[in-house]
């Protein structure tokens, strides 16, 4: 640039005889001290013409070597101030007051832009007649410019706001004092009060030399009349609202720090939330430790007294360019003396203030290695600001300034407060989230299945995955129930809600259902039991407190299938749980036609059971809701979706079960999900035999050879005893006690012996115990202490009694 604009006000190329108006000398220098930009207002100061100044270093301009001194004195420093003696074109010398700005306006190159003030002709009222009504008339920090728009009186407060004093600014437009758009936008302001003669606002900030952008005033420019009504002057009055802008600025960050804080259960995210909302709008840099949870669960014990703390550092912020962040870096553990001010600080249970000169703050980073970042960074204020939430200490959080000048207050120790409060109440419920949700699990998972029971009837294969979402683990649940006669029955059910009630709830309706099971009940009939169980729940719980959950299980779901490997039937009944799908072995897909029944706990419908044949090879799948409820796409996409991944032939349940979770799920689910895959088998003739028999007690003994016969067929002669003791027990009492048509079946499978007895009489056997010359009563007391176990299955006519012996593996 060799030529400056002319400052407003000035004419170019005035003569010799203008000199008495008032004008600015202007001029630029770079870094190397060389002239880049010359003014008018220079030319008539020095004499020197733009073409000889520019390019030409600038200590030539210098009266003695002056140049040398100042040259360290500004070095590091954004202004500059001082009187000079400077070398006119003729030789003369002029001492002038001079004022220099660093500044990069086109690009990364920096220079100097020095401003000098000539002062024009008298025609300006005295100062005391301004300063007597500039005083009067405007309050707070102050400052008088003449017509001509440039500083002629500034109060003490204008000199402490811009640190500059009054000799310094006088003469000087404000946009020289205080380069920056709003000094343009007041100055443009001034002009027009003096010309309406009407006060002026100028709702931005004037932001003094030093102090960042959120410390300021709003200015009011009041024009200064004489007693003729003559605007004279401008008054600039800035009227400081720092208290007001703080308080807002509070309010912003903490309704910043609420929506940004605590957004998941994840303690890490938290802790870094919690960094990120301080960095950069209260501190130049913030870290969060936190203290380990007990493994054994539980929250992490209050801090001694007077011990050194080991703490994990869980979160890292600094303000964008600085070096990378002080170690321990996040993920690190730290070690804090028992004096640090760290350890003291949650040792009392409240947050502190510390300048960087205070003997806790130099102690501290003179004996713990891990604090030379305070000295390192140029720290000069710190916040220690301890977690706490319901009582408890999660953490610590520090907080530290080494850019902004200010020191930190008691206001940003209470919004520090208030910031590391909600961050704590994050945690610590992210911390019981997780503890309840381990707890849960456990306990979801050792109410389900362990292994599969292995049975003839049916290839098992299961998953169970838990929600993913903050509601917690639910109440799916899913089992495999051997019974009499090689059937197997197969159960999904879910209960409503999540956490540990919904698991306690399942638990005991599992149990039930194995109870009900156990006594070989049809699936409409143990429904109606379980229904009856979940009423009886509801009604215990109804005047508890609790009300969280749906009481006793009520809205409870259960799908319960019996199938039997000899028949090849299934049987099965549903309350208000999606039906079973079963695959053909040609690969045909389709729902069994189970009549929907209503949820458990309702009361007062049926419940009914379907029947049919299954080819030996079908899949049945048996799945929970949560399988279905996916956000990406409705329930039509899903069935479709599951049935497309069943009808794919595999080689094992397994991989059946991947299938149909990769096709359903592309997220964790937001609700449990059960699955079960069984793929049914069959138990053909040469497994079975049977006989009809008349109620004539002579036919025992042939019973007896017709069983001894089929074990040594069966190759299981060594089971002859047994099977011929229980054979001539069971028939005896059919023969006695009930009513033809009797039947004695046997049934072997792979590791067990199974011997029925059939008749049309529904009274069923005890066991009871005969006294020492009772002729009769033992007959099933043997029967049960050589069968594994025996029973009796209750049929629409008639009964079955049965007894079960397991054969000695080959």
């Amino acid at each position: 640039m060799e030529r400056l604009p002319t400052p407003p006000g000035e004419r170019p190329n005035e003569s010799d005889a203008s000199l008495q108006s008032a004008y600015t000398a202007t001029a630029t220098v770079n870094e190397q001290g060389i002239v880049t930009g010359w003014s008018e207002g220079a030319r008539r100061l020095l004499g020197y013409l733009p073409s000889e100044a520019v390019g030409q270093s600038a200590a030539r301009l210098l009266a003695d070597d002056a140049g040398e001194q100042t040259r360290p004195d500004a070095a590091g420093r954004t202004r500059w101030s001082g009187t000079l003696a400077l070398r006119h074109r003729d030789g003369h010398r002029l001492r002038r007051q001079l004022l220099a700005h660093r500044r990069t306006p086109n690009g990364p190159a920096a220079e100097w832009l020095v401003v000098s003030a000539v002062a024009g002709r008298p025609g300006t009222p005295g100062g005391e007649a301004l300063r007597d009504w500039a005083f009067h008339q405007s309050p707070d920090i102050l400052a008088v410019f003449d017509a001509d728009l440039r500083l002629v009186q500034a109060n003490a407060g204008m000199e402490q706001a811009l640190s500059l004093t009054e000799d310094q600014m006088r003469g000087l437009r404000l946009p020289e004092i205080a380069p920056h758009p709003v000094s343009d936008e007041a100055q443009t302001k001034m002009r027009l009060a003096l010309q309406s003669g009407e006060p002026q606002h100028v709702e931005a900030y004037i932001r003094p030399t030093g102090i960042s952008a959120e410390h300021g005033w709003p200015a009011c420019l009041a024009p200064l009349k004489d007693p003729d009504g003559t605007v004279r002057a401008v008054c600039l009055g800035a009227h400081s609202r720092s208290g007001e802008y703080s308080a807002r600025q509070q309010k912003l960050l903490l309704n910043d720090a609420g929506a940004r804080i605590g957004t998941t259960p994840d303690i890490q995210r938290t802790a870094q939330e919690l960094a990120d909302a301080a960095v950069p709008r209260l501190a130049d840099f913030a870290a969060v430790d936190l203290l380990d949870a007990p493994r054994h669960g539980g929250e992490p014990p209050p801090p001694a007294p007077a011990q050194p703390l080991t703490m994990a550092r869980t979160a890292v912020r600094s303000v964008p360019g600085d070096s990378p962040p002080p170690r321990p870096a996040a993920g690190e553990k730290t070690l804090y003396p028992a004096l640090s001010p760290v350890a003291q600080c949650l040792a009392q249970g409240h947050g502190t203030l510390y300048g960087g000169s205070d003997p806790a703050i130099t102690r501290w980073a003179a004996q713990d290695p891990q604090a030379a970042w305070i000295r390192q960074a140029g720290t000069h204020s710190v916040m220690v600001v301890p977690m706490r939430a319901r009582g408890i200490t999660v953490g610590v959080a520090l907080f530290s300034r080494h850019r902004r000048p200010e020191p930190f207050g008691p206001d940003d120790l209470w919004l520090a407060e208030e910031l590391t409060a909600q961050a704590a109440l994050s945690i610590h419920n992210a911390r019981r989230y997780t503890r309840e949700r381990t707890t849960t699990m456990t306990l979801q998972r050792s109410l389900l299945p362990h292994t599969l029971p292995d049975q003839p009837a049916l290839e098992i294969a299961s998953r169970y995955l838990p929600a993913g979402t903050q509601a917690g683990v639910g109440g799916d649940w899913f089992d495999v129930i051997p019974l009499s006669g090689a059937r197997v029955a197969l159960v999904v059910g879910d209960v409503v809600g999540h956490g540990i009630r919904a698991s306690a709830t399942m638990g005991r309706l599992r149990t039930a259902v194995r109870t009900l099971a156990d006594v070989d009940l049809p699936p409409d009939e143990l429904l109606t039991h379980l229904d009856d169980l979940v009423i009886h729940l509801s009604a215990d719980e109804a005047g508890t407190d609790d009300t969280t959950e749906t009481a006793g299980g009520i809205g409870t779901t259960c799908l319960y299938a019996v199938y039997d490997p000899v028949s090849r039937r299934c049987a099965a009944a549903r309350a208000g749980h999606p039906p079973p799908a079963v695959v053909t072995p040609t690969g045909a897909v389709h729902f069994l036609d189970v009549p929907p029944g209503p949820p458990l706990g309702l009361g007062g419908l049926p419940f009914e059971t379907f029947e049919t044949q299954l080819p030996e090879g079908s899949l049945l799948a048996l799945y929970t809701d949560g399988l279905l409820q996916t956000r990406d796409h409705d329930i039509d996409d899903a069935l479709d979706k599951m049935f497309q991944a069943l009808a794919r032939p595999a080689q094992t349940l397994e991989t059946v079960c991947d299938r149909i979770l990769a096709a359903m799920l592309t997220h964790p689910p937001d609700d449990d999900i059960a699955l079960l895959i069984a793929r049914t088998r069959a138990l053909h003739a040469d497994k079975v035999a049977a006989w009809d028999l008349p109620s004539d007690p002579a036919v025992v003994a042939q019973a007896r050879k017709n069983a001894t016969d089929q074990l040594a067929t069966w190759g299981l002669t060594d089971a002859a005893f047994i099977t011929e003791l229980t054979v001539s027990e069971l028939l005896t009492n059919a023969i006695r006690y009930g009513q033809p048509p009797i039947q004695l079946r046997l049934i072997h499978t792979d590791h067990t012996l199974i011997c029925e007895v059939f008749d049309s009489s529904n009274t069923a056997p005890h066991m009871r115990r005969a006294r020492t010359f009772d002729e009769g009563g033992r007959g099933l007391l043997l029967v049960a202490q050589l069968a594994q176990r025996w029973g009796t299955r209750h049929a629409p006519i008639g009964k079955t009694v049965w007894a079960e012996q397991t054969l000695p593996h080959n």
